[in-house]
């Protein structure tokens, strides 16, 4: 598994999810930005290494929950890994200096333990999915489209990984 972190966590209030308008443009600049780039797959496989009889299932824009709030990306789902990569690049220090990188995980299958649906008691309209490796790492998602087709997309990679 491989997780860039965008910098140590802050005291700030952490938002749960994205204003409608500020989704709203997200959404259409990441549109944009896919036309551009000839589309899903060949994003994953210049973002990602792959290996060569990987292939890319499916593809989902949504927001990765951070301790700095939530981060605008697309998750991957291929037939080897769950792959999240934000939509811009983020800024972290190193040192003094300010760098500038793409937040990105990898959770390869086999180090998949649990894809769990969840929705907020206070709000059951912000619906998140939380994916949990074998070491115990959660990653929560959320914002997605068409919400309960990813979750039955998820659960179903975990289940065919760990078939006999």
């Amino acid at each position: 598994m491989l997780v860039i972190p965008i910098s140590k966590p802050t005291t700030r209030r952490v938002k749960t999810g994205p204003s409608l308008a500020d989704a709203a443009v997200g959404r259409i600049a990441q549109g944009t930005k896919v036309l551009a780039e000839g589309g899903y797959e060949k994003i994953f496989r210049t973002t990602f290494e792959t290996v060569p009889d990987e292939k890319l299932l499916k593809s989902y824009a949504c927001y990765l929950s951070t301790s700095a709030g939530p981060v605008m990306g697309i998750l991957y789902m291929s037939t080897a890994k769950l792959a999240f990569s934000s939509d811009n690049p983020l800024s972290y220090k190193v040192g003094e200096e300010i760098q500038w990188s793409l937040y990105k995980v990898v959770i390869p299958l086999h180090q998949l333990k649990a894809v769990n649906a969840s929705k907020s008691k206070a709000n059951p309209a912000e619906k998140y999915i939380q994916i949990i490796s074998v070491d115990n790492h959660e990653f929560w998602f959320m914002g997605f489209v068409n919400y309960d087709s990813a979750v039955h997309s998820l659960q179903g990679a975990l289940q065919s990984h760990y078939q006999v």
